[in-house]
């Protein structure tokens, strides 16, 4: 059933190739090699579709900048996204004394692994609750209306709104400590 018939795909014989086998060639590790690679064929004619030029420009851009890191990787050189990447913000230099201020690593760790399975757990619990039929509808009209109470009761009148305020800044207060 199935005939004998040569087939129109070619295979390159591997004399012909251009890739070399890693185990002929020997390998220097003591000095630092630049390997270069090959740069691709210039964007089509601009007689051709705008969006294929463009599409085509960014897509040799950014391989040439992917050549540009692995020449400086091969050599040794640091790049300039490996030096804006030591540079750490002021909030984590914040964190990172925080940390090494507290004395109860572990019991710091647990409570944020807790806290986390708790949010997993109450975002499940969530997800369960609006696929339920009236339950989303109902639950909105309380938010709105516990909205609306806590608004008249702590918002409106002048006292109500500086006694919130002053219950923030002491709470603020007990929870960072006196400074």
């Amino acid at each position: 059933m199935a005939s004998s018939t040569t087939s129109p795909i070619s295979l390159s014989s591997p004399s012909s190739s251009t890739l070399v086998d890693a185990k002929a060639a020997p390998r220097h590790t003591a000095s630092s090699q630049c390997v270069t690679l090959p740069t691709l064929p210039p964007p089509p004619p601009a007689a051709v579709h705008s969006q294929t030029t463009s599409r085509a420009a960014r897509t040799t851009a950014y391989c040439r900048k992917i050549a540009r890191n692995v020449m400086a990787m091969a050599t040794g050189e640091v790049t300039t996204a490996e030096v804006a990447t030591t540079e750490l913000p002021e909030f984590v230099k914040t964190i990172q004394k925080t940390w090494e201020k507290v004395e109860d690593k572990y019991a710091v760790t647990s409570l944020a692994v807790a806290g986390a399975v708790g949010l997993w757990a109450s975002a499940g619990v969530v997800a369960a609750l609006d696929k339920l039929p009236v339950v989303p509808g109902f639950l909105e009209v309380v938010g709105i209306g516990y909205t609306g109470v806590f608004v008249y009761n702590n918002l409106v009148y002048k006292p109500d709104r500086e006694a919130l305020i002053q219950k923030v800044k002491d709470t603020y207060k007990e929870i960072l400590g006196t400074n």
